[in-house]
Order: structure tokens, then sequence, then C-alpha cells
């Protein structure tokens, strides 16, 4: 068990949708502390609520009722346009299909989430620079996305999401489009930056493998929080 402080810290989280004249619970009393440095996995079936947590962790959806705090901010409580700016200044996502625009090098995928920074072109390509060195892409930074294989795609998508240098990364199934080798490649991408930049990194995974390598698995099942599933591997 860790010691450190919670960087994230969730309680009574309540989240439903409405289909016609139905109400969907999704998430039902969700209370988490997710320490800082943390790589945390959360499994469960399909329609378990495993993405709708991340995105209420995110700041991509609103819960409706329950507090999320995320750096001592109550992000629950924050507007459209403020929570907006705080995900830009605190989140960086990881996808599994990659989400990098076809048209745009490797460098200006990167550099996309700098654009209105305020930071002068020299910064903005100091800091997209080293985040590709950090993901081992320093060669392929002219490269476009149809001229790299799908691991290095995700290496950029990485290295876009940490140029910010957020406080946490979200992680949709981050290898359920690679083969196994590339899988296995940005699993150990991930451990890296848990170790060596500090990162916290929240991953939703369906891959028993991917979830060997966070520090902690949690279970989703129906939207209730397995209270047994705290596992340090």
């Amino acid at each position: 068990m860790t010691n450190r402080p919670p960087i994230a810290e969730i309680k009574n989280l309540f989240k439903s949708y409405r289909r016609g004249n139905q109400i969907i619970p999704v998430l039902r009393d969700i209370t988490l502390d997710i320490a800082e440095g943390e790589f945390m996995a959360l499994m469960g079936p399909s329609g378990s609520g495993k993405t709708t947590l991340l995105n209420l962790i995110a700041g991509i959806d609103k819960a409706d009722s329950g507090i999320i705090r995320v750096g001592g901010v109550d992000i629950t409580s924050l507007s459209e346009t403020e929570l907006a700016q705080w995900r830009a200044n605190n989140v960086g996502f990881i996808f599994q299909f990659y989400n990098l625009i076809p048209v745009l090098t490797a460098f200006e995928n990167v550099e996309l989430p700098l654009l209105l920074s305020g930071l002068s072109k020299r910064d903005r390509r100091s800091h997209a620079e080293l985040a590709l060195r950090a993901v081992n892409l320093a060669d392929r930074m002219d490269h476009y996305p149809g001229q790299l294989s799908g691991g290095q795609q995700q290496r950029v998508a990485i290295a876009r999401a940490i140029i910010t240098d957020p406080a946490i990364l979200v992680a949709d199934e981050p290898t359920g489009d690679l083969d196994r080798a590339s899988a296995e490649e940005i699993l150990e991408l991930m451990e890296r930056l848990v170790h060596e930049l500090g990162k916290t990194i929240i991953m939703v995974t369906h891959d028993p493998r991917a979830a060997k390598k966070a520090h902690i698995l949690k279970h989703l099942d129906k939207g209730v929080l397995n209270a047994h599933s705290q596992t340090d591997f």
C-alpha cells in the first residue's frame, strides 16, 4: 500500500443516463482515492461503467452527484468554461485509436496542445522535441501518422498527452489496437512515465496482461466498485 497523498479523491459518485423515458444507472456510490504517482488499472465487463468513471475523473463528463477533487480542485463545482481550461492544464489523454491528425507530422501533432498556451514558437518546439525524445521518437518527428506503425502512433499520442505536464494521464484501452509486441512497448513506456517522471496514470483495459503492469487494480461491475479489488503487483 502507498502512503503518498491522493491526487484524485472521489466521494459518493453517482452517474446515470437517460434513454427515452428510462433512467439507466451507470455508476453507484463510487468512493475512491488515487495516490499521486500511481498507476491504476480499471477492469470490468462491458457496460460496467469503466470509461464513464474515467471521463468523470478527466472532466469530460459531469456526475449526477458526488465530489471529484483532483489536485485539490473540486471539478464537480466548475462551470463548463472553467472545466475546459482545467482539462487543458491538468489532464493528458491517451486513446485506443490514437486520435492523431493525419495531415500533421508527429511533431505538429505533439505541439498542438501548446498552440493556445502563449509559449513562443521556439519554446513550443523545445517542449515538443523533449516529449518526442521521452517516447524515443525524436528520429520520426517529421513523419506523418500514415508513415508510422501503430505502436509509433501511440507513442506520438503519449508524447502529446505529456507535453503540458498534466497532473494525471487517463488512458482508455491504450493497447487495444496494438499487436502484442507493440502493446508491451507501450506499457513499458507508461511504467517509465510513472517511475521516472512521477506521472499518475488511470487506465481502462480489458487485457489482464496490461492490468498486471499497474500498481493497483480496481474492478467495476454494474456500476459498483468491488470493495475487495485493490491489488498491489
